[in-house]
């Protein structure tokens, strides 16, 4: 059975998120502080997606996003967002999560997203041996890696995602509609944003000069195109 961890400390609402997982047939790992989360994680390092909230008693959420994503890049996770913070939802994703949920959510749209992050992560594990090779990039597909200029460069799962993408269609302009649908699936019914934060954030890691991307180019009012 797939394990979720689910760190909230409102009680009524984790254990409201802990009825629904195991209803979808997940199994729910609970964690009420920050520590315990981490301690969770530590017992648990088959833990598929974990979905941490921000507001925390001993920390927040983005910084137990950070120790995770300093250690694990393959786990999915999920932010739990107030809908009037919007800078909250850049920051998630700035931190290393995958994605952001606004509360209040439906049990549906949270399970979707969790399904989501699995099929991405079964699917990686599923592919065939393949190498990409374009530029300075070698994208190992079936062990999930990316050297530049031989050096390794570390990736969640959003990130790998959306670079295979690019890697696989050279010189072609994908809208951010086009990216969305492909990354986070056709049922996904979040905002655009979460694309151009993604983007923001592999630029970061594959670019020589952030303000000057030559191998992610802006399609003015359109999307992104791969250059490499």
């Amino acid at each position: 059975m797939k394990k979720v961890l689910i760190l909230e400390d409102e009680v009524n609402i984790r254990s409201f998120v802990v009825i629904n997982l195991k209803r979808a047939g997940y199994d729910a790992i609970e964690a009420g502080t920050g520590a315990e989360a981490l301690q969770k994680i530590k017992e648990n390092p088959d833990i598929g997606v974990s979905i941490l909230d921000i507001m925390l008693p001993d920390t927040d959420g983005f910084e137990v996003c950070r120790t995770i994503r300093a250690t694990n890049k393959q786990m999915g996770i999920i932010m739990l967002t107030a809908r009037t913070q919007e800078m909250d939802k850049v920051t998630g994703l700035m931190t290393g999560a995958d994605d952001y949920v606004t509360k209040p959510f439906s049990p549906a749209e949270l399970t979707a997203r969790i399904d989501a992050l699995f099929r991405r992560i079964d699917g990686d594990a599923a592919a065939s041996a393949e190498l990409l090779a374009q530029g300075p990039f070698v994208m190992n597909v079936k062990n999930h890696t990316l050297e530049k200029h031989g050096e390794r460069i570390r990736l969640t799962q959003v990130e790998y995602a959306i670079l295979k993408l690019f890697m696989q269609h050279p010189g072609r302009a994908l809208s951010r509609e086009d990216i969305l649908s492909a990354v986070w699936g056709r049922d996904y019914e979040g905002e655009l944003k979460i694309v151009d934060v993604n983007i923001r954030r592999l630029r970061i890691k594959i670019e020589d000069d952030t303000a000057n991307p030559i191998y992610i180019t802006t399609v003015w009012g359109f999307g992104y195109k791969w250059g490499a």
